[in-house]
């Protein structure tokens, strides 16, 4: 398993995680807040694991060679708790209940500490948080909690002030470039578009280039919007069909795709339209390949309407988010699109 070395960024918050555990100044609780692919799940088990070390930390964190470490990276190490949950969209008080709060009195095996780490703690029901609250005021003096979120701000304020909130930024592009090209080593028509779809987060990134697929999701991508000029009105309803189909190619793997996702990819291409029509050069454009219809696009939409577009995406994912009727939310995208 990897170190602290082998994390892209937020040197910030891993400076934080090595001065507390060398310094034994814990919290009783913690909060990791990033966007899906962020790295809190990674930096979440380095920190528990440099907790409980055996051996010696330094800089690059836990020492990985320890019964302890060697436990934690397989995820067996008993007093490193990952608390479950049944249904794919709620962590219930029953599972808080009986994986937490029926076994927190219960003394470390053989480490110093009990450390319970629940990812996806924004799905945590208002009964949960409060089975979970009483725990975090008054825990044992040998308990710690770490909390993963995309939205902490879902979490009740009870919780969150009793936390130390550790919040993941999205990186530098270049160091996502720089770890593309280096250590996945990634061909160069891939990482730039890979990059810019990122937008700063490297799990993101990551998922993009390493799917199989990604030639016939580009493809298809490019169909779509290189399309939408000569588009019917007739034919919205299979270009919706196309897009939902799309998702299902890139959902053949183990990382998930989403419409967001492919939105996201929707919106690379009009950034690039956007870039190229205020400065007439290709440098800064993404889809270099694609530059006909970069710059027909350019010369037949307005700043206005391109602008118009990019906000339409963001509404799209926003009502995606929100379980609005997916078809609807597409077709009014789509028109957006052809209007603009």
């Amino acid at each position: 398993m990897s170190g602290f070395r082998d994390v892209v960024g937020h040197k910030d918050i891993i400076d934080y995680i090595t001065n507390v555990t060398k310094e034994k100044k814990l919290s009783h609780a913690y909060i990791l807040n990033g966007e899906k692919g962020s790295g809190k799940t990674l930096l979440a088990k380095l920190f528990a694991l440099a907790i409980q070390c055996e051996g010696t930390t330094d800089e690059d964190g836990p020492c990985k060679a320890c019964p302890s470490c060697k436990q934690g990276v397989n995820e067996n190490q008993p007093d490193i708790i990952w608390v479950t949950h049944e249904k794919p969209n709620a962590i219930s008080v029953d599972d808080i209940r009986v994986q937490v709060n029926n076994t927190v009195d219960i003394r470390p095996y053989r480490s110093p500490y009990k450390i319970y780490i629940i990812e996806q703690a924004d799905l945590l029901t208002v009964q949960a948080q409060n089975a979970l609250l009483k725990n975090i005021e008054e825990p044992p003096s040998y308990v710690i909690f770490i909390l993963l979120t995309r939205n902490a701000e879902i979490l009740l304020e009870t919780i969150r002030s009793r936390c130390v909130i550790l919040r993941l930024r999205n990186i530098k592009n270049s160091l996502v470039k720089k770890y593309l090209t280096e250590r996945l080593n990634v061909s160069r028509d891939r990482v730039d578009l890979c990059v810019a779809f990122a937008g700063g987060n490297i799990g993101r990134a990551v998922m993009l280039a390493e799917s199989e697929n990604f030639n016939q999701i580009r493809g298809e991508v490019i169909r779509i919007l290189v399309g939408i000029k000569e588009l019917e009105l007739d034919q919205v309803p299979s270009t919706v069909k196309t897009i939902e189909n799309l998702e299902k190619i890139a959902n053949d793997e183990e990382e998930k795709f989403t419409k967001s996702d492919l939105l996201d990819l929707f919106a690379v291409w009009y950034r690039d339209v956007l870039m190229y029509k205020a400065t007439k050069s290709v440098d800064m454009v993404v889809f270099k390949d694609q530059m006909p219809g970069i710059k027909g696009q350019a010369t037949t939409s307005s700043y206005e309407g391109i602008e118009k577009i990019l906000k339409g995406i963001e509404n799209a994912k926003a009502r995606l988010a929100a379980n609005v009727n997916v078809e609807l939310t597409l077709e009014l995208l789509i028109l957006t699109m052809m209007e603009n």
